[in-house]
């Protein structure tokens, strides 16, 4: 019979999968591309809003800037995904960034992507949870009290979609990504027709004007002033090399399918991020951090907050209260919180590489009952869930921690390639392979330039608004990494067998650990006996004497075949007395081995565990470390484990022949 927990486990993942099943998990490119593209789709939602609330610092007349700051980041995005398209077909195997970067760059760059990738996919997580539930609370403002609670609500049920298994977690994740596509879309060229035809719309905003922070701008502000919107902007490209880490869960051939959804996943972006950002400027679409700075603005500005930019072009395009308007809004708000899928996807395909190449526990390498690498989601979950909780769920807190780590592996990756390309020039024997190489080093090594000046102006920008922990994380996530690979190397050193043969114990010392004379004592002193020990002995430790004299009467009566040792303990102490016999017995006789066998009880509920076996866990505990020291624990079954037992099940002998025939088909 199952316990409840097993219940619910399986009404939450389903029925887990054999290890043989792995190959249906795969996913077509219709699947991959929600799955792992979900992120940068999304940042259509607040990229354009990114930009237009830097340039406005300096007042409506930088606003004019808005197309050539977007033009760049769509530069920059289809650069990133032409490079990033070469690294899926050079590097197929999963480990995007971090693979390119380590085997072209070395081991210490190759830790630092994957820590900036790994703290990258923790924030998009926080970050697009906390942004799609500013969208809810926007809709109904009373949500605000329960923020976290709602914010770690979504995380969990993300969590437990992404337990059941990728292909799941694909079909459940589609439909919002592909209607806010839709969505989008369908407002964009709407838009456009209507200014086509002379009656461009006009954004709720377009009348109000602004208070500038900054007057005067000198060549010098100005300049950095659009290097920051630009900046900001490149929240576009957050995600864009999930991909890359998650070819390993591609259809075959890997490589060309991955490569496509690349392709895919840039054209579609690049479309809605450029027809989102043409409306925002045909409809004058004004945008500030504090809702004051709106000179025009109804109502009291602490108590209306302003819509989003996207939310501002949706109502002048289809009307403020149409059902396309509250349809975008909608996909609008799943796919933010959506997003996070990315991220839920390419967190534990890194963790799993970097556990191969033991740089992460073994644990992070294991799949769970649904194929899917469960450690590494739950991981995720608990250090995402631990950030909104830091932050109070303020996406506005959290973003300032965010698109660090993920322009250091562009740059990083790129660079990378770069020296990739120098390898493939060495060994090119043909004008067009060496024309191709060229052309690859060529978009490289101009979006590593590109990148890195990115991540510059991200640094001086966000550093004092929170971007310093994400430096200082980083430095600390590939110390981690660099002691638990020495550690794993260590102990693979230490255990290597040597060409010398090992001696074998010159006897065998078998002692039996005994409070009473009962059946799992009789039990674990006939097993004892079988294992036909050079010598035998039980051994109790007198901490009342009544008891003491209780088991020497106990011993004579049943005539127990082996003698009874008492060990005396003033202090009433079971663990120390024992292990000072057992140092004793190793230092008059050190080419001898002790056998130790301890009875234990097995319990059917958690909170039996507590009233049996605690003195046992402890004197194991201790016994582990004593060199030339064997441990056994001989189990006696209580009634209440009875319920915990497998049922064992029968098959047929037709089932037998043909489970058979399917392995050996196989």
């Amino acid at each position: 019979m199952a316990s409840p927990i097993d219940l619910v486990k399986r009404l939450v993942l389903g029925r887990p999968f054999r290890s043989d099943r792995l190959g249906e998990t795969l996913l077509p490119k219709r699947l991959a591309l929600p799955i792992f593209a979900s992120d940068p789709l999304s940042s259509v939602a607040y990229a354009t809003q990114e930009i237009l609330l830097i340039l406005t610092l300096g007042g409506l007349a930088y606003l004019h800037l808005a197309p050539w700051v977007a033009g760049a980041v769509i530069v920059l995005l289809a650069v990133v995904v032409l490079s990033y398209r070469q690294v899926v077909q050079a590097y197929p195997s999963g480990g995007g960034s971090y693979e390119v970067v380590a085997k072209n760059l070395g081991a210490v760059p190759g830790l630092v992507v994957a820590a900036a990738l790994l703290v990258d996919y923790v924030m998009t997580v926080a970050v697009s949870v906390a942004a799609g539930v500013d969208n809810i609370i926007s809709a109904v403002p009373d949500l605000n009290a329960h923020r976290v609670a709602i914010n770690i609500v979504f995380i969990a049920f993300l969590t437990a979609m992404n337990l059941r298994g990728v292909r799941e977690s694909g079909r459940a994740f589609a439909v919002p990504t592909y209607a806010f596509v839709v969505g989008v879309m369908v407002m964009v060229v709407v838009g456009l027709g209507q200014t086509a035809l002379g009656h461009a719309p006009v954004a709720e905003s377009a009348h109000y004007e602004i208070h500038a922070e900054q007057f005067g701008l000198g060549a010098a502000g100005l300049a950095f002033l659009v290097l920051r919107a630009f900046s900001s902007g490149c929240t576009a490209l957050t995600g864009a090399e999930a991909i890359s880490n998650g070819v390993p869960a591609f259809r075959k051939p890997k490589a060309l399918n991955a490569a496509r959804t690349m392709t895919a996943m840039g054209v579609i972006s690049i479309a809605m991020f450029g027809g989102v950002t043409a409306l925002a400027m045909i409809t004058h679409t004004r945008v500030t951090e504090n809702t004051c700075d709106l000179i025009g603005f109804p109502g009291d500005c602490t108590a209306d907050p302003q819509r989003t930019v996207i939310a501002q072009i949706a109502a002048a395009v289809f009307g403020g209260n149409s059902i396309p308007f509250y349809f975008l809004m909608v996909t609008t708000a799943l796919i933010l919180i959506l997003a996070a899928n990315t991220a839920y996807n390419g967190f534990p395909l890194l963790n799993s590489i970097l556990a191969q190449h033991r740089y992460m526990p073994r644990q992070l390498h294991t799949r769970g009952d649904r194929l899917a690498f469960s450690n590494g989601i739950i991981l995720l979950a608990v250090i995402a869930g631990v950030l909104i909780y830091a932050f109070d769920g303020s996406a506005t807190r959290l973003i300032q921690l965010y698109i660090v780590g993920v322009f250091t592996s562009f740059t990083l990756c790129q660079a990378g390639m770069v020296r990739h390309w120098n390898r493939e020039l060495a060994t090119a024997t043909t004008s067009s392979e060496k024309l191709r190489i060229h052309r690859g080093r060529l978009i490289n090594a101009f979006g590593a330039c590109f990148t890195g000046v990115v991540l510059v102006v991200v640094m001086i920008t966000k550093f004092s608004h929170g971007a310093y922990l994400v430096v200082f994380a980083m430095p600390i996530l590939v110390v981690l990494m660099y002691l638990i690979h020495r550690h794993y190397t260590a102990v693979r050193a230490e255990l290597d067998v040597d060409d010398e043969s090992e001696t074998l114990p010159a006897r065998v010392h078998a002692l039996v650990l005994v409070s009473g004379w009962h059946k799992a004592t009789r039990r674990a002193v006939q097993f004892a006996r079988a294992t036909r020990p050079d010598t035998i002995t039980a051994i109790t430790v007198n901490v009342d004497d009544v008891d003491t004299r209780q088991l020497h009467q106990d011993w004579e009566r049943h005539d127990v075949a082996i003698p009874l040792k008492v060990i005396e303990s003033p202090y009433r102490e079971i663990t120390r007395p024992v292990i000072d016999y057992i140092k004793r017995m190793r230092k008059s006789q050190p080419r001898d081995v002790i056998s130790i066998f301890i009875p234990e009880y097995v319990v059917g509920h958690w909170w039996e565990n507590l009233l049996h076996n605690q003195s046992s866990l402890r004197l194991k505990a201790r016994l582990l470390f004593e060199p030339g020291v064997m441990v056994t624990s001989v189990p006696w079954q209580l009634r209440s484990s009875a319920a915990r037992a497998v049922p064992r099940v029968e098959h047929s002998p037709g089932e037998v022949r043909r489970g058979i025939a399917d392995t050996v088909a196989r």
